[in-house]
């Protein structure tokens, strides 16, 4: 049966990410540099990543203004209404400040704590991806047009093509390529896009035949966690464990299961 309520969500994140996408593709200033550092200096923010979430939250503060917020770059609200938004305004900050096209904004409702909507849309892709649990998900581009979105039959591990991230702690990132080398043997190969929301998509899309990333925030995940989900694939952290911090997994049915596997004989979750 189709909620209304998670309908009316599905439209408002919709139209606050088309809103964000247009800001950060037509007012991204020539002379764009680095607003503030987080984790590491190499670990950025640009004042287009704060103006996007203003924007978003704005949007959707004026038409819910019971609910809570989550967002990257630092709204934090409970809300009394059950329904909570978690916002990556620019996920993909290093890509949009180089000029270069994989980055995307990421938007997802949760009601009581589950998350009943995502929506992410890339706009230098031309694309938007969405999801209602329940519901399926769906994709919206010039190139292929307004489709369903399916997760590509299973391959052999060895010939599964794999994305990943890397964190922006030296430390952290050296102990990532260290799986790294460990896994390209084993597979046909790895991809690295720099954001963790259109890998998600791409593995709902059949673009990709799994993705795994440890150090994922919630706003990373929300919205292609559930976009990959409604799209076939399977999803999770470690064995046994939701997506985390910790360790995120996706992949197709029969590809998830041996990466997953890999990862934790590999300690991929440990520093």
């Amino acid at each position: 049966m189709t909620d209304p309520l998670h309908t009316d969500l599905l439209a408002l994140a919709q139209e606050a990410a088309r809103r964000a996408g247009e800001l950060l593709r037509d007012g991204r200033p020539a002379d764009l540099g680095v607003a503030a550092t987080k984790s590491s200096p190499i670990d950025v923010v640009t004042e287009m990543d704060i103006a996007a979430e203003k924007l978003i939250t704005g949007f959707l503060a004026e038409r819910r203004p019971d609910d809570g917020f989550l967002g990257e770059e630092g709204a934090a609200t409970e809300g009394s209404s059950g329904i909570r938004w978690v916002i990556d305004p620019l996920d993909g900050t290093v890509n949009y400040l180089y000029g270069l096209p994989t980055w995307a904004v990421s938007i997802a409702a949760e009601q009581d704590g589950e998350t009943v909507v995502g929506v992410v849309a890339a706009p230098l892709r031309g694309e938007t991806y969405s999801a209602v649990r329940g519901r399926g998900a769906r994709a919206t581009g010039a190139r292929d047009g307004e489709r369903e979105l399916r997760c590509r039959p299973a391959p052999p591990l060895d010939q599964a093509l794999i994305s990943t991230g890397f964190n922006y702690v030296t430390e952290v990132r050296a102990r990532q390529a260290d799986i790294v080398q460990r896994l390209i043997p084993r597979l046909r190969d790895i991809r690295r896009s720099g954001s963790a929301a259109v890998d998600l998509c791409d593995v709902a899309a059949g673009r990709l035949d799994g993705y795994y990333e440890r150090g994922l925030h919630p706003w990373d995940l929300a919205a292609g966690d559930l976009i990959a989900r409604e799209a076939g694939a399977l999803t999770g952290g470690r064995p046994g464990e939701r997506p985390s911090r910790e360790l995120t997994v996706a992949g197709a049915p029969g590809v998830f299961e041996p990466l997953q596997r890999l990862l934790e004989d590999f300690g991929a979750w440990h520093d």
